[in-house]
């Protein structure tokens, strides 16, 4: 097990992880910008360590600052959080350079699905019930066509980033015009890429969300849903676990899609796959996948009765594995009794 951990965040989500690491023995080590040296997660560390006086830029996204924290620390492990460099590919590698664990999913895995296009060609690969929509699109000519083939109205989106940036709903050819630059500007401005595709619009739609769990060797155990349908300018305000009045056939082939898709490339970590559930004809589609420990991860915790960090730092040593079996048996007592 490991000795000492580093958290490379801060706030709510570093004091979070530091909870676990108390309970299960292991030294947490923070990391803070100067203006918060103040805060509770740099008092709770059995260790904490100055990244300076600067932006988030020249402190929590510093690579090399963190990296050099903790080798000079004797650091075994990195836990990244949510934000900052907790879906960086780049950090993956120069931690894997450095011979510190990454508590988190492969480079690959990040950059498989943190394209929202390229994350469609692999659900389609797992054979994962999409909404019609498109690759890439190379102009505004291309994109009229397309459009005119799945039929208004239409989402354009950002293949970059997320939390509801560059989403533009599209009743009509006129509306395509209007939104189509300013979508790819916000993907370059807000995550460098600038590249924008369509999916066909639900008007009336469900977003559900599930939690799951890979070990890295093709097991992976979903651990229920949320329903995160309560949303303003696309961004979630209230998570609902598990999600009502979902028909149950439905709720259990997400979960099963959700653990094929993943399984598909090996995930490992904690991760949320994200589907659109129309609420007339109950078909569901995937949305996207988010490689990280969600803000939101609590909801599944408090019902599901698991502690996700503490996984997240045991799967390097085959935990998530012998984990699957008793989740899979909570989860059928816990539908049995609540009777949704």
């Amino acid at each position: 097990m490991f000795k000492k951990v580093l958290i490379a965040n801060r706030g709510s989500i570093a004091t979070r992880v530091m909870r676990t690491l108390s309970k299960m023995k292991i030294q947490s080590v923070a990391v803070y910008a100067t203006v918060d040296a103040d805060s509770l997660h740099v008092s709770m560390a059995d260790q904490a360590f100055c990244l300076g006086n600067a932006t988030a830029t020249s402190t929590y996204l510093d690579i090399d600052k963190i990296i050099d924290i903790a080798k000079q620390n004797d650091v075994d492990a990195i836990h990244p959080g949510y934000g900052f460099l907790s879906e960086n590919p780049e950090f993956v590698r120069r931690c894997e350079r450095e011979n510190i664990v990454f508590i988190g999913p492969t480079a690959a895995q990040m950059l498989d699905f943190g394209l929202k296009h390229s994350a469609r060609e692999i659900a389609q690969t797992a054979n994962v019930p999409l909404l019609p929509g498109t690759g890439l699109l190379d102009s505004i000519e291309d994109a009229y066509q397309q459009a005119e083939g799945i039929g208004y109205p239409v989402m354009l989106k950002s293949t970059a980033g997320g939390g509801g940036i560059g989403m533009q709903l599209c009743h009509n050819v006129e509306e395509l015009t209007q939104y189509f630059d300013s979508v790819k500007r916000l993907g370059q401005s807000n995550f460098a890429d600038d590249g924008v595709f369509l999916e066909k619009y639900i008007g009336q739609a469900r977003h559900i969300e599930v939690q799951a769990f890979g070990d890295g060797n093709g097991h992976v155990v979903s651990l229920g849903e949320r329903d995160c349908s309560s949303q303003r300018r696309n961004q979630k305000v209230l998570e609902e676990c598990p999600a009502p009045n979902l028909n149950q056939d439905v709720r259990e082939q997400l979960h099963k899609t959700a653990e094929t898709l993943l399984s598909s490339v090996g995930y490992r970590n904690a991760g949320t796959v994200e589907f659109i559930v129309d609420a007339q004809t109950q078909a569901f589609y995937f949305l996207e996948v988010n490689t990280r420990l969600q803000v939101e991860h609590g909801v599944t915790e408090e019902v599901y009765q698991v502690d996700l960090v503490e996984w997240m730092v045991k799967q390097y040593h085959n935990f998530a594995k012998r984990c699957a079996q008793k989740v899979t048996l909570f989860r059928f007592e816990y539908m049995q009794k609540i009777r949704i």
